[in-house]
């Protein structure tokens, strides 16, 4: 019989790569938390309106979403981000009206997309969402965050901040309107999806990833250009803010954000260790969503930290902390049945007393060589020997596998002792 694949661009994370991922988002929620935002958890599918309502002209809607019908004929989909989904469950809770919450929440995502290094059809994220404050100040905060995020995984050096500003509504449609009529010259430069992006969503023309569409672009309108004054007011602020953290950041005027929802400030965390997936986060304003889902008006920001593009970074740059495996402490070694039901109970007894202790029984009935190569393999200090002779004498005997020591035989009280005083805290 043929084996069963997983879905293609579904992926596994085996027990050492997970490793990376604990490390990372261990070091993400003590980071969104020491600025004072709540966690938030919501549910993978949602009714796909939530995400056709928000970002009609999206290549997302369009061509990504893993949209079915379930069995009450509704149409539901696949959460593709999570922006929209926290709108609605802040929005479904109230919390939007009671207070001015910050959060943060983490999970998988999926998109129908070709798999890349660093993009899989199920990926996760990281993110945090503001609601209800105005100014630039809380912009500049979750760019704070964020940046104090990358000191804390020792990746400041590897990533550089762009930052940009795509105004209001009517900055977007004017500034639209003379973009195309730059490019409808030189449409026959165009492929036939550049040519689409241009009539469904022409500001996404701007990030094309095409050297020779980035060398056009130089001699495009900007849309910096086109900023009412309170949008432009904004960005000023928000730039004097960041100088005054000692931020660095690079203004890009070709900066927007895939989906509709956007506005005003738009900025992105980038890499040049990754290849052409070079953002590892990304966000920015979104002042009109809530009330397009339904909410009251209210103003809104966030960003979203692609977890497979930050495992890629983490690892490239070889931080020793992603390779200490979460190793067994202590290995009991048993010979027959007998040894392997006192293992058992003594096991239970030492972790009462040292709840942070990794100890692992043997259940096997291999040979005494090979139980002693399973212990070396798990990364354990000590291996805890319970064969005949023990039994008799209601004693254990303890090797240390990491020094060159000879092999102590103890009771329970002794041998709690001295793992208490090895691995101390």
């Amino acid at each position: 019989m043929a084996k069963i694949r997983s879905v293609r661009g579904m992926n596994d994370i085996p027990p050492k790569e997970v490793l990376s991922w604990v490390y990372a988002e261990e070091i993400i929620r003590s980071t969104f938390s020491s600025y004072g935002y709540q966690e938030i958890r919501f549910p993978v599918v949602e009714s796909t309106e939530l995400f056709s309502r928000s970002n009609q002209a999206s290549d997302m809607v369009s061509k990504e979403m893993y949209t079915f019908e379930d069995k009450g004929g509704d149409s539901i989909s696949l959460r593709p981000e999570g922006t929209a989904s926290c709108v609605r469950a802040c929005i479904d809770n109230d919390l939007i009206r009671i207070d001015s919450p910050r959060l943060w929440y983490n999970g998988p995502m999926f998109r129908y997309e070709r798999p890349q290094k660093g993009r899989s059809r199920q990926f996760h994220q990281s993110s945090v969402e503001v609601f209800g404050i105005h100014g630039p100040e809380i912009d500049a905060e979750i760019i704070q965050l964020s940046s104090r995020l990358w000191k804390k995984l020792g990746i400041e050096e590897n990533v550089y901040l762009e930052i940009n500003s795509i105004g209001n509504e009517n900055t977007r449609l004017n500034y639209t309107k003379d973009l195309l009529e730059f490019f409808a010259p030189l449409r026959e430069n165009l492929d036939d999806d550049l040519v689409r992006k241009l009539h469904e969503n022409p500001l996404r023309i701007l990030d094309s990833k095409s050297p020779e569409i980035q060398s056009l672009l130089k001699g495009a309108p900007k849309i910096t250009d086109y900023l009412d004054e309170e949008s432009e007011n904004h960005f000023r602020k928000l730039i004097n803010i960041l100088e005054m953290l000692g931020i660095s950041y690079a203004v890009n005027p070709n900066l927007v954000r895939g989906l509709d929802y956007y506005n005003k400030t738009v900025f992105e965390w980038k890499t040049s260790s990754l290849g052409s997936q070079d953002t590892v986060c990304a966000g920015g304003r979104y002042d009109n969503l809530i009330e397009e889902l339904g909410g009251k008006a209210c103003p809104a920001i966030g960003f979203s930290i692609g977890m497979e593009r930050l495992i890629l970074l983490l690892q490239d740059s070889g931080d020793s902390k992603l390779v200490e495996d979460q190793s067994v402490d202590c290995f009991f070694v048993c010979f027959g049945d007998e040894s392997i039901l006192k293992a058992m109970v003594l096991a239970e007894q030492i972790r009462d007393r040292i709840p942070n202790l990794n100890l692992k029984v043997n259940l096997g009935s291999e040979s005494a060589g090979s139980q002693f190569k399973k212990a070396d393999k798990s990364g354990a200090r000590f291996a805890l020997v319970l064969g005949d002779t023990e039994l008799e004498d209601k004693v254990i005997s303890c090797k240390d596998l990491r020094e060159k020591s000879e092999q102590e035989t103890m009771d329970i009280e002794s041998l709690i002792d001295k793992l208490e005083n090895s691995f101390k805290k």
